[in-house]
């Protein structure tokens, strides 16, 4: 059974979109289970994580405007995102 415990939806600003992007990132980089959608200026994530920025700030993100991913249980992701986590 697929438990949904963090759903998060959101219409970005600047400055929250890349806080929205690393959130997805993150949850991806570390393949906790979710749906992740990244359009201009909405961010849907439901699943993932917010990145634990102790002992260090997590600094990945993405780099594509748009993009889709669903990662499941077992390690197994499907995306259209195929670039790094690392920052530019």
């Amino acid at each position: 059974m697929l438990n949904i415990t963090n759903t998060n939806f959101t219409l970005t600003s600047n400055n929250s979109t890349h806080q929205a992007m690393r959130e997805i990132a993150y949850s991806m980089d570390l393949l906790i289970p979710g749906f992740y959608l990244w359009l201009p200026g909405i961010h849907i994530r439901f699943g993932g994580a917010v990145p634990d920025d102790q002992p260090y700030r997590y600094p990945g993100t993405i780099h594509s405007n748009t993009g889709m991913a669903l990662v499941l249980p077992g390690y197994k992701i499907l995306t259209t995102y195929n670039g790094s986590y690392d920052p530019q």
